[in-house]
């Protein structure tokens, strides 16, 4: 990824200040990850703390742009301030992709963890902002059900490997597989929350109720609830007759889960996807960001709402 940098209207917006507060500090045009970062400790100009998050992406349907959603995301709470981890669980490593990077291009995936007992801190890479860190995946991942099937507690495997790093996170983001196997079951026993990304299209409804009907299970069996469940209708074209019947028809049976906006259709999305950038690097006036934002926004307000009043975790 080429060298990033900001500048003044964005970086102001990224620390929540004016363009002249901003100017104040440093009268340049242009701003990097790293400068932000220091202005942003000295200015203790951080975003409201939420805790440790550990948020999961997925749907057992394919083709509902999930890569694409949380991949921009993690970018964008990482840019407002937060410290963030993503984890790529899928073999095909989109999600790394979409970060820039080549899968192949590291020794080391989540099955080194899983299978040689190789601490997830070793294998921790940095993106180019300072305070978003992902875990790569690349083919090699294609194997880990089958690693983790005869493991004794092989639903917690994932879960007792982020111990290790999770008190450096406020979020720990999952870009799951569309699927379900024993990997994705840590991933769900690991999470907090479950953002879903659908389609509007009556398709989503049969993906929905498998999941949920998982979902049950996973609390019946392994005594495990998520907190928070959340349902994000990506690439919604209400042009479409069809689209609307199927966001109404959700609205009346996932009312509780639901989320309040949608994510409109968006070119930029995949041309973002092909170039390996977050939507925020490829085009951050794109509706495509103006409605990730809006996701960020009301996640984050949710949570803040909902926790007790605690001091942001910064990586150290």
């Amino acid at each position: 990824m080429e060298t990033l940098r900001y500048n003044l209207k964005t970086a102001s917006n990224m620390l929540g200040l004016r363009p002249s507060e901003l100017m104040a500090h440093g009268r340049q045009a242009e701003w990097t990850p790293e400068e932000i970062g220091e202005l942003r400790a000295r200015l203790s100009l951080y975003p409201p703390p939420v805790g440790n998050r550990k948020q999961l992406f997925l749907n057992f349907k394919g083709g509902t742009g999930k890569t694409s959603l949380s991949t921009s995301y993690a970018w964008r709470l990482a840019e407002m301030g937060y410290g963030v981890l993503l984890v790529d669980l899928d073999s095909q490593g989109h999600a790394t992709k979409c970060l820039g990077f080549e899968g192949e291009d590291f020794p080391h995936t989540l099955l080194d963890v899983f299978q040689k007992k190789i601490k997830l801190s070793a294998i921790l890479q940095k993106t180019t902002l300072p305070n978003l860190e992902f875990v790569p995946s690349n083919l090699n991942m294609s194997t880990v059900d089958l690693v983790l099937m005869p493991m004794a507690g092989r639903e917690f495997k994932l879960k007792t490997a982020l111990k290790e790093v999770e008190a450096h996170y406020d979020f720990i983001v999952f870009d799951a597989p569309p699927s379900f196997g024993l990997l994705n079951l840590n991933a769900l026993v690991a999470a907090n929350d479950l953002l879903i990304p659908v389609l509007a299209d009556f398709l989503s409804f049969h993906g929905l109720r498998l999941l949920f009907e998982t979902l049950q299970n996973l609390e019946e069996d392994l005594g495990h609830l998520l907190e928070h469940i959340f349902i994000v209708v990506n690439a919604f074209n209400q042009s479409f007759k069809l689209s609307k019947e199927a966001l109404d028809a959700l609205k009346r049976h996932y009312a509780d889960y639901l989320m309040p906006h949608v994510i409109r259709q968006c070119t930029k999305f995949a041309q973002a996807s092909s170039a390996g950038r977050p939507i925020f690097l490829e085009d951050r006036d794109s509706k495509g960001a103006q409605d990730i934002q809006t996701l960020v926004n009301f996640i984050t307000s949710t949570l803040v709402k909902n926790s007790p009043s605690i001091s942001p975790k910064r990586k150290k």
